[in-house]
């Protein structure tokens, strides 16, 4: 009697033991694909598996679902607009860069930057111009909004961030549909 219940508890032992190997290797092929496959198969397969993968990609759609591109424009990109996009920067739902639309600019506004914005903020009505006249196809169903500030301001002075902040913070709003 004892040498069968001895014969039968080492039959379940043996069961458990392999089912539990089982699932580890299973389990241990579930975490290894991501370190197996390209890139379109891990995607595939963590759709399979209901995941969001890689996670960045989930955070990036979380944060991006309302923002809104905003370029700032001034001649020379050295003082007016680095500062609205310094003003900006931290602000939640924005993104921001900046350009300039002289030759001597620190970073001259391109056809790739105009396609990025949402919203397009020059400093006056000559930039306006300028963009109008160099990329005419790239503006033409662009929002572009003249803040009408004037070349006497140093970079991130006190008067020019609130002038920036007044002016641009009705436009950039309405924009994000707050």
């Amino acid at each position: 009697m004892s040498s069968q219940r001895t014969l039968a508890w080492r039959r379940l032992q043996r069961a458990k033991y392999v089912q539990h190997r089982s699932k580890a290797q299973t389990a241990k092929r579930e975490k290894s694909w991501k370190l197996l496959y390209l890139r379109s198969v891990k995607l595939r397969r963590a759709q399979q598996l209901g995941m969001v993968w890689p996670s960045t990609e989930w955070a990036k759609l979380l944060t991006e679902t309302n923002a809104v591109n905003v370029l700032f424009i001034c001649s020379r990109n050295q003082w007016r607009s680095p500062t609205g996009e310094q003003v900006w920067r931290g602000e939640a739902g924005v993104h921001v860069r900046s350009a300039g639309t002289s030759r001597s600019a620190r970073r001259r506004v391109t056809v790739a930057d105009l396609r990025w914005a949402d919203l397009i903020l020059v400093m006056e009505e000559k930039h306006k111009s300028r963009i109008k006249a160099d990329f005419r196809e790239e503006t033409r169903f662009k929002d572009l909004h003249v803040l009408d500030v004037p070349d006497e301001y140093q970079f991130m002075d006190p008067e020019l961030v609130e002038l920036l902040r007044e002016k641009c913070a009705p436009l950039i709003r309405a924009k994000l549909g707050a």
